[in-house]
């Protein structure tokens, strides 16, 4: 975990070249950065103290270097090939996308926020069903009264600087934000969906604000898919071009004193996508912070979450599901910093992988001194279908408080002739006992998500999946 600390002031972003500096480190970078500054002057929201995140934001990336395989952070995610791309930001989308096409959720029918491309879409939201004392808009759309308060909050998290957070703030011009008000319960759940259209060589910014104040507690599905077609794809696949896309997302939540959030985030990209997205979560004491990340789509994909305790006695849950195959690379990093006493947290992430499919793991617990009497626990489980598949699983506690209960491991297996034995001795053939015993596996973690229509979603795709 990092610490933010405020950079001298800089220029204003609109009136430099920014490849013409002396701080610039890494011209690829610029490059992108400049596009995703001219996104930003298409759009009229530049309110002054957006506008002053976003400069601070251009100060850091202009500092940074694309990682490489030789930072430890990076040692298993090789991203050069995007230096081969040339990324642009559309301000609008054009592909028709109507409500029937979305992801149908019975539960979030009149709680939904929908943004297409980075781009927020009022035809295809409805908030209706939430109660008085739930705000869920985009920022554009955001009651005067709650502009002064999410100063406090948005990009306002631990690690602001790291390179693709700040990539993201230099660019926000919008942002999903749900803010539920002291003591209250939202029974309804509150869905956010972020579509990718597909733009050859786009790039777009989701953003997310979560505020849930003390005493409340709130269901979240945070949802990230496209409605490109894989088959009718026609780009080159030299060099790494077949990338179709990126989408860069970062989700800031806060979990208020002794308040509760249930959040599910699901990413299920076109497989020539690139996903890097970043969860920073900050828990007050006595609050309790449950995750279930799902990993499906994307060429490339890479899930940063990091749970920054500030008082006593918090409760964590995270729970991870990967599921990937062909040549897809999935990459998840967890950092959990335990600072004060009493804290509990409880980690289950599981990768399921098949054909030439790599899977990345490295989960981090920080205990210190003053965090006596936590207890904490991870665990790695992957599942290998192919001799061909690979997993770097690294586990990982830091400890120097004295009086504490915490454990960490990993396993790798593959599926067990016995057991498929055992089925087909029931009557079931090859095929069916390989995806029962698959399913099995997965339903540890699907069967904590607590939004009903969710789980079978998820169920169905894994079902559907024939190359599991």
């Amino acid at each position: 975990m990092s610490i933010l600390v405020s950079p001298s002031p800089v220029p204003n972003s609109h009136s430099i070249d920014l490849a013409s500096t002396v701080l610039d480190r890494d011209a690829y970078l610029i490059d992108l950065l400049n596009q995703i500054v001219q996104g930003v002057e298409r759009h009229s929201n530049n309110v002054s103290w957006l506008q002053e995140l976003r400069e601070r934001a251009v100060f850091w990336v202009r500092q940074s270097t694309l990682p490489t395989t030789r930072d430890e952070e990076w040692r298993f995610s090789d991203l050069s090939f995007l230096r081969k791309i040339q990324f642009h930001v559309e301000s609008r989308y054009s592909t028709s996308i109507d409500d029937q096409s979305l992801p149908s959720l019975p539960e979030t029918t009149t709680s939904r926020l929908v943004f297409v491309d980075g781009v927020y879409s009022c035809e295809l939201s409805s908030v209706t069903g939430l109660p008085d004392g739930v705000v869920v808009s985009n920022l554009t759309n955001l009651p005067s009264t709650y502009s002064q308060r999410i100063q406090e909050y948005l990009a306002q998290s631990e690690g602001a600087h790291e390179l693709f957070t700040a990539l993201n703030t230099s660019g926000m011009v919008d942002v999903a934000v749900v803010w539920v008000s002291k003591n209250l319960v939202v029974e309804t759940p509150i869905h956010l969906v972020f579509v990718a259209t597909g733009e050859q060589s786009g790039i777009s910014l989701p953003r997310c604000l979560v505020v849930a104040e003390t005493g409340s507690s709130v269901t979240l599905v945070e949802e990230y898919r496209n409605f490109l077609d894989a088959e009718n794809i026609d780009v080159d696949t030299k060099d790494g071009a077949s990338v179709q896309y990126l989408t860069n997302a970062v989700t800031e939540i806060w979990v208020g004193e002794n308040a509760r959030v249930n959040h599910t985030r699901i990413e299920t990209e076109s497989a020539e996508a690139v996903h890097i997205g970043k969860t920073a979560v900050s828990q007050a004491r006595y609050s309790w912070y449950g995750c279930h990340a799902v990993t499906f789509g994307g060429k490339l994909s890479r899930h940063n979450l990091e749970i920054l305790q500030t008082g006593e006695q918090t409760e964590t849950v995270l729970n991870g599901l990967t599921t990937i195959g062909g040549e897809q690379l999935a990459d998840t990093h967890s950092a959990i910093a335990l600072n004060y006493p009493y804290g509990t947290s409880k980690q289950l992430h599981k990768c399921i992988l098949s054909d030439r499919a790599h899977g990345v793991f490295n989960g981090k617990i920080f205990v210190p001194k003053p965090a006596q009497l936590t207890d904490a626990a991870q665990l790695n489980q992957n599942l290998l279908l192919s001799s061909k598949t690979r997993i770097d699983t690294k586990p990982q506690l830091e400890i120097t408080a004295d009086n504490v209960k915490c454990a960490h491991g990993a396993t790798v297996s593959q599926l067990e002739d016995d057991e498929i034995f055992y089925l087909q001795s029931r009557g079931i053939d090859a095929d069916d006992a390989r995806h029962l015993l698959v399913n099995a596996f997965a339903a540890e973690v699907i069967n904590q998500i607590p939004v009903v229509s969710v789980r079978q979603s998820l169920t169905q795709i894994i079902n559907s999946n024939r190359s599991l």
